[in-house]
């Protein structure tokens, strides 16, 4: 999608600090970090919502889950991390582009 800031940063149009990449997701760093490591993992196709999942999707996203597990140590997460899909503004998504935080590098509380 021309007009999102996500598809822009996979095209490569919007500079980003990567931390890894493979032809169906990207990792790179949240400009606006809520803890310690805060990194976003965004697939390259661009839909909003779990909701538009299909098959492929699903496969995608699966993948992902397992990329972050197996990347945590060598991205200073071996302590623990939480991960964090918004779903529409109410939830906090501000990008209409399905994308996965993954906070960690410090103890995290719960706030409500």
């Amino acid at each position: 999608m021309k007009d999102c800031v996500f598809c822009k940063i996979i095209a490569g149009e919007i500079p980003s600090a990567k931390v890894y990449e493979d032809g169906e997701i990207v990792l790179f760093k949240d400009i606006a970090p809520l803890a310690k490591i805060h990194l976003l993992c965004v697939p390259k196709e661009h839909y909003a919502h779990l909701s538009e999942w299909n098959a492929a999707r699903k496969r995608v996203l699966a993948d992902a889950l397992e990329k972050i597990a197996a990347l945590a140590p060598s991205l200073g997460l071996e302590d623990g991390y939480r991960l964090v899909i918004n779903q529409g503004e109410s939830a906090g998504q501000t990008v209409p582009h399905l994308h996965i935080h993954i906070l960690g590098g410090e103890p995290l509380g719960w706030e409500k």
